[in-house]
């Protein structure tokens, strides 16, 4: 994790729903008492199932991960091409207005697929906009949006030699979409307080 605010708790909350195997979790934050609050959320909430490291640096964080995941509002790439390796698995949140990046674009250039949530929201405020709009990238490389790879339209990962990049800039239909569910389960389970509405 590069980044260790409340996006990465919400990130390292989904991952744990679909990788079971997780023998490391390395952190990095540029704030060392907010790296270390998550290294101890993690050690205290997930005992013995996979080792916990604060990372002194970026490089040390990424360096032969498997996924990496981004959480930052940077505006220079703070995750550089060489320090990745083939496999990897890059989820870029941090990157949600324009003008922010995470990446360094060649990792971009070497990804196999660039997913995006939203094509035309992410080439103006995704970790795609700096390159594309500094001509580095073209639209036309980004492989898709997640929704066809979810729909079956496209593949997701092929190889284990893939290099993934998904970067989410966010929508408002997720959030409604979520919303939904949670109150359907709400409603399921019981839970919360319905709420008249006046006309």
């Amino acid at each position: 994790f590069i980044g260790a605010g409340t996006q990465a708790k919400m990130q390292l909350r989904g991952l744990l729903e679909v990788v079971n195997k997780l023998r490391e979790i390395r952190v990095f934050d540029i704030r060392p008492e907010a790296g270390k609050s998550f290294t101890r959320l993690l050690e205290e909430n997930y005992p013995g199932r996979f080792s916990v490291i604060q990372a002194g640096s970026v490089k040390d964080a990424v360096k032969d991960a498997d996924i990496i995941i981004t959480t930052t509002p940077s505006r220079k790439p703070i995750v550089l091409d060489e320090w990745i390796s083939e496999g990897v698995h890059l989820n870029c949140i941090g990157a949600d207005a324009p003008g922010k990046q995470e990446l360094d674009p060649k990792i971009l250039k070497r990804a196999s697929k660039i997913v995006v949530d939203d094509l035309e929201q992410a080439i103006h405020a995704g970790e795609v906009n700096v390159p594309i709009s500094r001509g580095i990238l073209k639209k036309s490389e980004i492989y898709g949006e997640l929704g066809e790879i979810v729909a079956g339209l496209k593949n997701g990962r092929e190889s284990d030699d893939e290099i993934t990049v998904f970067t989410s800039t966010g929508l408002a239909i997720q959030d409604a979409v979520t919303a939904n569910l949670v109150y359907e389960k709400a409603v399921e389970r019981g839970l919360g307080m319905l709420i008249e509405f006046v006309d």
